[in-house]
């Protein structure tokens, strides 16, 4: 006879907390000694939700929507407003929270519209807004890389793929930001959403050759807030993880001299780094919500129904059932997800990511880590990998020549 575990909220492990951003291996480590696969966690203080760390047991979850749906509306009827993860789970008429004949149509618009993406001309977009970025800091003979380089990257290549300006762009970035870290996540959500409408209302008066404009043309005929609540996970993907990943790459590379030696001289590429990366310490670090309709009884752990199971990308991707250790030309992670629900702007994110890196290497190739790696700060929260600052220095060098079209 089967007696599942009964856990307390003393058992809880909060991932919201400086200690867990710091040391999050450690964390998981520790969490697989004491629990097993399924880990009893807080999102935020009194958000209880399961974690999962075994691989295949997230595989199993991820594709079975039938048993582990993406619909959070039953578990946030009764979250106060004020709680800052809200913004982040909460129900958006959107292909990320929905399921059956609705996840289809918002999802069938989404591939469509990033489907229709010029990958090479998304080449020359990640060159005509790095360049400058590294102009403005390669004569100065230091820079932090997050400030001055991968988040305005990340944001402005999102704007130019969306069609949207600047001005929107900067207040989706905050807005995008602030619901990740939790800090102020509601006040975050109305300026994004504030932000985007002003982008549909544009594209709805004058289109263009944008993802924007495809979802509102889409024959789905989505109205302005379900073209809103497309754009939402868009730049959610987009803007913060993207320039997490950049980051986290550059942080290997500075850091690890057998890959930096190995990148240098050629026997690897950026494209194994980044893989790397998104197995050890990809941006982003604990998502995939879903919400049994019931209990479910998982590897002998009951599940209460409706309420959060967070799949740990980083955990699940380290689990010692299934890693060997050897990254290279391995892309078997759960970083884009798995199931129905996986990332349908892989193509994206990989090329812009890539593209990131290359255009600094190739500009400034002596790049070296200015602090000593343990005093790097990431930032708290439960849902990224992300640091507070990556400050380097270099030799300066005189700026590239201006971008043009090739």
């Amino acid at each position: 006879m089967i007696n599942p575990p009964m856990y307390t909220d003393s058992d809880r492990i909060a991932l919201y907390s400086p200690e867990f951003a710091a040391m999050p291996h450690d964390c998981y480590q520790d969490m697989r000694k004491r629990y097993g696969s399924l880990v009893p966690v807080e999102l935020s203080p009194g958000v209880p939700a399961t974690l999962v760390i075994g691989y295949r047991t997230a595989v199993q979850i991820l594709h079975d929507p039938a048993h582990f749906p993406v619909d959070p509306r039953a578990w946030e009827k009764d979250v106060p407003d004020e709680c800052p993860v809200k913004p982040m789970l909460a129900w958006r008429p959107n292909a990320m929270r929905s399921s059956g004949e609705e996840h289809r149509r918002y999802r069938d618009a989404n591939v469509a519209a990033l489907s229709a993406v010029d990958l090479h001309g998304l080449h020359a977009v990640v060159e005509r807004i790095a360049v400058p970025l590294i102009a403005q800091f390669c004569e100065t003979g230091s820079a932090d890389l997050i400030a001055d380089y991968a988040r305005p990257l990340a944001f402005q290549v999102v704007n130019a793929m969306l069609g949207c300006s600047p001005d929107i762009g900067r207040r989706v970035a905050t807005g995008v930001m602030t619901i990740f870290e939790g800090s102020d996540a509601a006040a975050g959500n109305i300026m994004l959403i504030e932000a985007l409408s002003e982008l549909v209302a544009g594209k709805r008066a004058e289109p263009g050759d944008d993802v924007t404009t495809r979802l509102v043309q889409h024959p789905a005929g989505f109205d302005d807030q379900e073209v809103i609540e497309q754009l939402v996970p868009l730049y959610g993907a987009g803007v913060e993880p993207v320039h997490n990943l950049i980051v986290n790459t550059l942080l290997l590379i500075l850091t690890n001299d057998r890959f930096a030696g190995s990148l240098l001289g050629g026997s690897l590429s950026t494209r194994d780094a980044l893989d790397e990366v998104l197995f050890l310490d990809p941006p982003i670090a604990n998502f995939c919500m879903t919400y049994p309709r019931q209990p479910v009884l998982l590897d002998e752990v009951w599940l209460p129904a409706h309420q959060p199971v967070i799949i740990s990308i980083a955990a699940c991707n380290n689990d010692p059932a299934i890693s060997g250790g050897d990254y290279t030309g391995n892309r078997s992670h759960l970083a884009w997800g798995a199931g129905p629900h996986a990332c349908p702007a892989r193509q994206s994110a990989y090329l812009i990511a890539q593209d990131g890196v290359d255009q600094l290497l190739d500009a400034l190739p002596e790049i070296e880590l200015s602090v000593d790696p343990g005093e790097l700060v990431w930032r708290p929260g439960p849902f990224h990998r992300a640091l507070a600052t990556l400050p380097i220095s270099f030799a300066p060098s005189r700026p590239f020549a201006s971008w043009h079209p090739s």
